[in-house]
């Protein structure tokens, strides 16, 4: 009787366990690049810094499955361990910017290059192995591409920021079609079901195309209270369909809301992050506490 009373209170206590795991605040640990701080860092779920690497002016990063970090900077891109050796490294020729990179299934990695215009595919020597200039005529070089990166069927997509629009190119570098935008594309993201989902800089706005570039959801500059779209730069759409922001302060914004956040699909935040006195300007952002491999393409951003 002893026992049946007991099974009895654990069988009614256990409803309440799983409703306050599921009412407990949502928590992440991320990967980051701080802009105008020039570093690469891990952040605990607490905030805290569990990691961090000196970079120049790094945008791009990625956790890679050997539990090694790779992330572009303006002069090119690099792979570090946990114990700060760098293993990898990709010098850009001298007057090329580089603001995005992104590791392949071969151990490859895809960067691209303003200024000499092109995407380039670097082995593990450091030596380019594969060169597709894209063709671009942008006012401002410096804001020649953004975000890069190769799908699952081989095409790539380039942001062509100063031209407004954003480039299929096949796997040979040839250029499919061009998809103008009313604004500056900073990335491109294609999902598995087709859609495309962009950050657009002036515009302040994240939107999601579907195959029809028709427009199925979207954030805009102000519809989210607390967390107005300043720069939105990078983005990580999760498995469950939430979105995790990265949103660039600069600009006069420095120091005054959250500088990446969660968002669901029903438009609302979820989980933020800001800490202006250890960090200047969030720009890419990787969650770490979902289960991914990077170079198989499973990372959505």
């Amino acid at each position: 009787m002893k026992h049946t009373i007991t099974l009895l209170i654990v069988l009614l206590l256990a409803p309440l366990t799983i409703l306050r795991a599921a009412d407990a605040p949502i928590s992440h640990r991320v990967l980051c690049t701080d802009y105008k701080g020039n570093r690469v860092a891990i952040l605990s779920a607490k905030g805290e810094i569990e990691w961090e690497f000196p970079a120049k002016t790094p945008q791009d990063c990625w956790m890679l499955p050997n539990g090694n970090v790779l992330f572009s900077q303006i002069t090119g891109a690099a792979e570090v361990t946990m114990d700060k050796k760098v293993v990898w490294e990709y010098k850009a020729p001298a007057k090329a910017l580089v603001h995005s990179c992104q590791p392949l299934p071969d151990g490859n990695v895809l960067v691209a290059e303003c200024v000499t215009g092109r995407l380039v595919v670097v082995g593990r020597d450091g030596k380019v192995v594969k060169e597709m200039p894209v063709k671009s005529s942008p006012k401002d070089v410096s804001h020649q591409f953004r975000g890069a990166r190769r799908t699952g069927d081989g095409h790539y997509w380039v942001c062509l920021m100063d031209e407004m629009k954003v480039a299929e190119l096949d796997g040979n570098g040839v250029l499919l079609r061009e998809i103008p935008f009313d604004g500056h594309p900073l990335e491109a993201v294609k999902l598995p079901d087709g859609h495309l989902v962009v950050t657009l800089w002036d515009r302040n706005r994240v939107i999601e195309l579907d195959g029809n570039l028709k427009i199925v959801w979207e954030i805009t500059a102000t519809e989210l209270p607390g967390n107005p779209l300043r720069i939105p730069v990078g983005i990580h759409r999760l498995p469950n369909g939430n979105t995790i922001i990265g949103n660039y302060l600069g600009h006069g914004f420095e120091g005054k809301q959250p500088m990446v956040f969660e968002v669901t699909r029903d438009k609302k935040v979820v989980w933020e992050f800001a800490d202006h006195a250890r960090f200047k300007t969030v720009c890419q952002m990787q969650v770490l506490d979902v289960p991914t491999d990077a170079t198989k393409g499973e990372v959505l951003r």
